[in-house]
C-alpha cells in the first residue's frame, strides 16, 4: 500500500477481479428502491468480468430482476486492518446467460467453485454476469481513482481460437504438466508448495488455485492462438527454472 514507481492501477484491479472468489453485492430492493447487500460467491468470465450463481429464491435475485443496476465490492483480504488493503468498487448491470454463454459460464464457475456442482442444474439457480460500466479504486494514500472497463477488462478480440481451446488445454495443463504449475506458482508468485491447478486462461494469462487460495500469473505478452499458448507456457516455465 506503500508508494511505489511500479505501482499500476489497472494491474491491480485485474489481479483483484481474478483472484477474488467471495464479494458484497449491493441491489435496490424492489419495493422502495432501498440498498440492499448481500454476500455472494465469484468466478470470472475470460474478459475478468465477475460471473455470479445465485437463487432466484434470494432476495438480491429477486432485486436484480426487477432492476439489473448493481455494484460489488471486492477487496484484498489483507491481514491487519481491513482499510489498509485495496479493494474495488464496480458499477454495473447483472445479466442472466444466453443459451450459447451457458457453457462457458458454466465450466468457468465450476473451476472456481467444485462444490457448486451439487445445486447449479437446480431450477432456481441461475448464472449472471456483472457487465460493468465503472470502477473505483482505492489502493492507500493518493491511490484513489476511477477506471473505464477498456482499462481493467480483458479484450477477447482476436483470441477467438485461444477461447475455444480453453477447456481442452486447461484439462490437459493439469493432467500432464501438474508440475510446472506448482512451479509457476513458487518460484513466479512466490506461493508457498501446494497442489496449484490451473482454472482458467485468457489472453492476458492464467489463473492458479489450491482450495480457496488464488493466484493470478500474467504472460508477458498477449496470446490469441493455442500455439501461442503454447510458446508462452514454455517461455514462463523456463523462466522459472532459472529461479529455483
Amino acid at each position: 500500500m506503500q508508494p511505489t514507481p511500479d505501482f499500476s492501477a489497472p494491474k491491480l484491479a485485474k489481479s483483484l477481479l481474478r483472484r477474488r472468489r467471495e464479494g458484497a453485492l449491493a441491489t435496490l430492493m424492489q419495493d422502495d428502491g432501498a440498498p440492499y447487500c448481500s454476500l455472494v460467491n465469484l468466478a470470472s468470465h475470460p474478459d475478468g468480468s465477475p460471473l455470479l450463481l445465485i437463487s432466484r429464491l434470494a432476495i438480491h435475485t429477486r432485486n436484480l430482476l426487477a432492476d439489473p443496476r448493481v455494484s460489488l465490492m471486492l477487496d484484498e483480504r489483507a491481514v491487519g486492518d481491513p482499510l489498509e488493503g485495496a479493494r474495488i468498487m464496480l458499477l454495473g448491470r447483472a445479466v442472466p446467460a444466453r443459451p450459447d454463454e451457458q457453457p462457458l459460464w458454466r465450466r468457468r464457475y465450476l473451476a472456481a467453485h467444485p462444490a457448486a456442482e451439487g445445486y447449479i442444474d437446480f431450477a432456481d439457480f441461475s448464472l449472471f454476469k456483472i457487465e460493468t460500466s465503472g470502477l473505483h479504486l482505492v489502493a492507500g494514500f493518493g491511490r484513489i481513482l476511477d477506471l473505464s472497463p477498456d482499462r481493467y477488462l480483458t479484450d477477447l478480440t482476436g483470441a477467438g481460437a485461444l477461447l475455444e481451446v480453453e477447456a481442452s488445454a486447461v484439462e490437459h495443463i493439469n493432467a500432464d504438466h501438474s508440475d510446472t504449475m506448482k512451479l509457476y506458482a513458487t518460484q513466479l508468485l512466490g506461493a508457498a508448495e501446494a497442489d496449484w491447478r490451473c482454472i482458467g486462461i485468457d489472453p492476458e494469462g492464467l489463473d492458479l488455485q489450491c482450495d480457496r487460495a488464488t493466484l493470478r500469473l500474467d504472460f508477458t505478452s498477449r496470446v490469441e492462438t493455442p500455439v501461442a499458448l503454447r510458446d508462452m507456457l514454455k517461455r514462463m516455465a523456463d523462466i522459472a527454472r532459472k529461479t529455483e
